[in-house]
């Protein structure tokens, strides 16, 4: 992507592209060279540093360009033209000339091609724009047409400039309202370990308790429908209604018989779940506790997402240039239809655009995996700290330290590995929305399915190159070996990692809906004043979508970290039993948790053993069948063997 870069600047398409150039080829501010069939190119425009349209205000909607033949000005103009005296006027006394280079500034009003050679009139007044060096008008009303296409979804125009008006008499309140925002996430990150076991216990009761309630809704309606019906038919004769509430009832009562049974057997499936993963709720209630205490003791992951965003951003502000830059390099080519020069890639240089593509995906995925290689190195550092006051000055450093120094290989791998899956679905999802309302249903069906597919292998591999990152950060092993080493752990803990998953996700889901609501609602006291509520609806909009986004950020870092906890919780009880030598690395509520559940199976264990104690004995019972035969005269020999077995007995009952 640097090639590309350097490409654009060798063959000057950047300088094209700040500097501008007419529409004879020829670059503004600088000498040029003429260029073979195309007139008036060539020319020495060293004086002449700003770009000027002829018609600013002719745009192609559908190409988003100015379609105006474009000059090369030493001198934007300041005032509004309206006679071609003006023009002449300007040119004299400015030296700045507003009508081809091939016209005499001193003819202009007499010259019969100053109508397609010279601007339209009147001409509006123009300024510089910084950077880059056209001139536009400052009266941006004739770009009027092109918002109108471009915000389709409002159809009349007074509603559009009202939730304008709206937002920019707001401005003030929807930055102080993305602000409670983010505290709202940041204090959510570090008190959440306090509410996490009342959390979890509520939406498990509420989730079972809903499925309880809507199964038996379910049954009620199949019931009721089966002993009343509902006559909801259309009036008809009476026959033809007999018959058509006859059908309804039959297809009413076999839809709703379906509906139960499948609400039933989600229900059972529902509470065998929750009976068999019970215990496995207490780790996920404990690993959120040591997740919070991970944000008291390293403040700096706070700043992670903002971090991760400044990169982002400035990658993405890169990639963008660059891409300007591709649309202005190549070979000049003269435009059939309005006869400008335009510059275009042609042969392979043209895949530079693709290529360039493929790497703003792949490099935005690196930049992520740095993140979560950065954090699960500094979690690593502190749960296999045993004494948490000799930790690292800072270890959110060392981290970064050591992803530059050894890891950078591995964040490459694994984010090249998401952009293989990523870019197949996004092609397919671009041939789906061209071929929308044209293909037959099996293509459509087919492309979403196969959309469907990618997301969820990507969904998946997604997670696994976390939990590689956090495997390379405890060994310092390979990209592969530390996901096959993931990958184990994983499916020998497959149903814990469900619990944490399941019921971790929905309570950081929750949490992200309990930021955008209090922020939502904050925002509606504060716009209470204004009593024109259609002003409302685009602010609240605003702040809506950016409070959860924040909530999303900052919450996706407390999930890293508690993803990295698991499988350094599953590693230590993995290699470590809590024997001298073999010391737990874990914290006190992970301990408690080991604790609590090997008590658990140490009564479960006595039971078992009680159990075949008594199956054992019940084997060895089994010749007391033959006292039955006091009551038919036994022989002696037959009273001497009971009796026998008797005492035997009765020694091993009272030992």
């Amino acid at each position: 992507m640097g090639s590309i870069c350097g490409f654009t600047i060798v063959t000057g398409g950047a300088a094209r592209l700040v500097f501008g150039y007419d529409s004879y080829g020829n670059t503004c501010g600088q000498r040029n060279e003429l260029i073979e069939g195309v007139r008036l190119s060539g020319l020495d425009h060293t004086d002449r540093k700003f770009v000027f349209f002829l018609d600013p205000c002719n745009i192609d909607i559908v190409q988003r360009k100015i379609k105006s033949v474009a000059l090369c000005v030493s001198l934007c103009p300041a005032e509004e033209l309206q006679t071609y005296q003006d023009l002449k006027r300007f040119a004299m006394v400015n030296g700045s000339e507003l009508c081809s280079y091939e016209l005499a500034a001193h003819k202009y009003p007499g010259l019969p091609e100053r109508i397609d050679k010279c601007p339209k009139l009147p001409v509006p007044p123009s300024k510089p724009l910084p950077v880059f060096n056209r001139c536009t008008p400052v009266d941006v009303s004739c770009y009027a047409k092109f918002a109108e296409a471009v915000v389709t979804f409002v159809g009349d125009s007074s509603v559009l400039h009202r939730l304008i008006a709206g937002v920019a008499a707001s401005k003030e309140i929807i930055i102080g309202l993305c602000v409670l925002a983010l505290a709202l996430s940041m204090i959510l990150m570090v008190i959440i370990r306090y509410i996490s076991a009342v959390l979890v216990w509520i939406l498990t009761s509420l989730v079972v308790l809903g499925s309880l309630a809507g199964t038996g809704v379910l049954w009620w309606l199949y019931i009721d429908h089966r002993l009343y019906g509902n006559d909801t038919s259309p009036k008809l004769p009476k026959e033809a209604k007999e018959e058509m509430k006859a059908e309804l009832s039959a297809d009413s009562g076999q839809a709703l018989l379906v509906y139960a049974v499948s609400a039933s057997v989600f229900t059972i499936i529902l509470l065998l779940l929750m009976l068999f993963m019970r215990k496995r709720v207490a780790l996920t209630i404990a690993l959120f506790h040591v997740a919070g205490k991970v944000f008291i003791h390293l403040p700096l992951l706070t700043l992670q997402p903002f971090v991760t965003f400044l990169a982002l951003l400035l990658f993405w502000i890169y990639w963008i240039l660059v891409l300007l830059f591709l649309g202005t390099s190549g070979n000049p080519e003269q435009n059939e239809e309005t006869g400008l020069t335009e510059f275009r890639l042609t042969g392979p240089l043209q895949y530079l655009t693709w290529y360039h593509a493929v790497g703003l995906v792949w490099i935005s995925e690196f930049i992520l995996a740095c993140q979560q290689m950065t954090v699960a190195g500094a979690v690593v550092t502190y749960y296999f700290t045993r004494d948490k006051n000799r930790l690292p000055v800072t270890p959110i450093l060392s981290s970064v330290l050591r992803l530059v120094r050894y890891h950078l290989g591995t964040v490459a791998k694994g984010s090249f590995i998401i952009t293989l899956v990523k870019i197949p679905r996004l092609i397919l999802m671009y041939i789906h929305n061209q071929l929308k309302g044209r293909e037959n249903v099996c293509a459509r069906l087919l492309l979403k399915t196969c959309i469907c597919c990618l997301w969820c292998l990507e969904k998946c591999l997604n997670y696994l190159n976390q939990n590689a990152y956090a495997a390379t950060a405890i060994n310092s092993t390979s990209f592969c070996t530390s996901a096959r080493d993931a990958f184990v752990i994983l499916v020998e803990n497959a149903l814990r990692v469900a619990t944490i998953n399941a019921i971790g996700d929905f309570v950081l889901f929750l949490a992200k809906i309990l930021i955008m609501t209090s922020t939502a609602f904050a925002g509606v006291l504060l716009l209470n004043y204004q009593r024109d509520y259609t002003e409302w609806l685009l602010p609240l909009i605003i702040v809506c979508l950016f409070s959860f986004l924040v909530a999303h950020c900052f919450l996706s870092i407390f999930e890293i970290v508690v993803d990295v906890l698991f499988l350094c919780f599953a590693i230590d009880t993995k290699y470590n039993d809590g024997t001298p030598g073999k010391e737990f690395f874990m914290d006190k509520a992970l301990m408690e948790f080991v604790e609590s559940s090997r008590r658990l199976g140490r009564a479960a264990e006595r039971g078992r053993s009680r159990v075949k104690e008594a199956v054992s004995e019940g084997a060895e019972m089994k010749p007391m069948k033959y006292v039955h035969l006091r009551a038919t005269a036994p022989k002696p020999s037959q009273i001497l063997t009971l009796r026998g077995v008797e005492l035997q007995v009765g020694k091993k009952l009272i030992g």
